[in-house]
């Protein structure tokens, strides 16, 4: 009885575990895919470096919140920022242009990750106030050599294709801190695993 108890075990150990796998090969690393006006950027997530971080974009992009959030400041060679679901989504009750980049999301902060991962082109950090832990939903993502953010903001992502979509947005003027009159929005935000 003991042996064929075992084996029962075995094999549905065994079925499980086979089950199991494909849908874990499916899953791989968490892309953030923008959809702009001007072609898709994919964005590595790298949640081996930010976990939480990571876990609220998913959770934001999934309930569509960044779907027509604005690019509110932009600044030539310097960096792109977004995601203020509060008041840079274009058609919600809240959206506020004047605003974009004060609010958040309903859901609480979240506390720095920082991590070894330099901002050179392409990196995506989190927006944050002068509270190092008060990411909520905001990120940027830089246009060259950023190392003097190192520390400070917490990397979660890197651009691995579509840059040129985000060298296309609408710049703002220097003497406005790159504040944008008209700006490019992310038209739709998904998360696929690669």
């Amino acid at each position: 009885m003991t042996i064929s108890r075992r084996l029962f075990s075995g094999l549905a150990l065994a079925a499980l575990v086979a089950t199991a796998a494909p849908v874990m090969a499916q899953e791989g690393k968490p892309h953030l895919i923008l959809t702009l006006e001007d072609g898709t950027v994919d964005i590595e997530l790298l949640p081996e470096l930010a976990p939480k971080h990571v876990e609220r974009v998913i959770e934001l992009t999934k309930e569509g919140a960044y779907d027509g959030v604005v690019f509110h400041r932009v600044i030539d060679g310097f960096m792109a920022q977004t995601g203020d679901v509060q008041y840079g989504k274009t058609g919600a009750p809240g959206f506020n242009l004047s605003q974009a980049g004060m609010g958040g999301s309903d859901k609480p902060d979240v506390e720095a990750e920082f991590n070894s991962e330099s901002f050179q082109r392409g990196v995506v950090g989190a927006a944050r106030s002068q509270d190092p832990n008060s990411f909520n939903s905001q990120f940027f993502i830089t246009y060259a050599d950023a190392s003097f953010l190192d520390g400070q903001y917490t990397v979660f992502g890197k651009v691995v294709s579509g840059m040129e979509a985000v060298d296309a947005l609408e710049k703002g003027p220097q003497e406005a801190n790159g504040a944008v009159a008209n700006p490019d929005k992310i038209e739709k935000a998904v998360i696929e695993y690669k």
